[in-house]
């Protein structure tokens, strides 16, 4: 098994690297959150791997963090999830934003994904929620974030990272009687003050 590599870029794809690790180049597929952070060729990379082997040849999928790389491990986990698809959906948001809208079971901004249906969104929620609440240690900001998942989505279309949207919607006051557009007021005056 290839844990992990660590080299020198030497050609970059849309979704792939290649990394030379002493004199022997690796073709890796990635996220768009690593390959994002890759940079430029001739710069070396640490990544964490997972290696898949089947009857039609052997792929190679690295990932910046291992956090990132135990997220999609556990996404291929699911019946019906391929390596490919669990890609997708680490390109289409970052792993943070994922492991929470598996956590607080949001099937539709997983059916925003190409490629993930109805169905399969289901059996993501129905198979990963436990699991991925205890490894991603869920805290207080995912318990803020319920109920206002609207407002996260503003934030984030407005540019800010979810983490930053994710702690702005945890900083809004406890009471329920808030109307959408005063929650938004609140969490960029948020932003303000920092």
């Amino acid at each position: 098994m290839i844990a992990g590599l660590k080299g020198t870029v030497e050609a970059v794809g849309s979704n792939w690297v290649i990394v030379d690790v002493g004199g022997i180049s690796f073709q890796v597929f990635l996220p768009t959150s690593t390959l994002s952070s890759i940079g430029i060729i001739g710069k070396e990379v640490k990544l964490n791997t997972f290696l898949q082997i089947r009857e039609d040849g052997m792929a190679l999928y690295g990932f910046g963090s291992a956090r990132e790389l135990a997220l999609f491990q556990s996404l291929i986990s699911v019946s019906g999830i391929g390596p490919r698809l669990g890609l997708a959906l680490l390109s289409a948001m970052d792993a943070e934003q994922l492991a929470a809208a598996i956590a607080r079971g949001d099937e539709d901004l997983l059916t925003s994904v190409p490629g993930v249906g109805k169905k399969t969104a289901s059996r993501i929620v129905l198979e990963l929620k436990d699991k991925i609440g205890k490894e991603w240690m869920i805290t207080r900001e995912l318990e803020a974030v319920q109920g206002n998942g609207d407002v996260l989505a503003a934030l984030t279309s407005l540019g800010y990272s979810v983490a930053e949207a994710t702690r702005a919607v945890a900083s809004l006051p406890a009471s329920g009687n808030l109307d959408l557009e005063e929650k938004i007021k609140l969490a960029l005056k948020y932003f303000g003050e920092k």
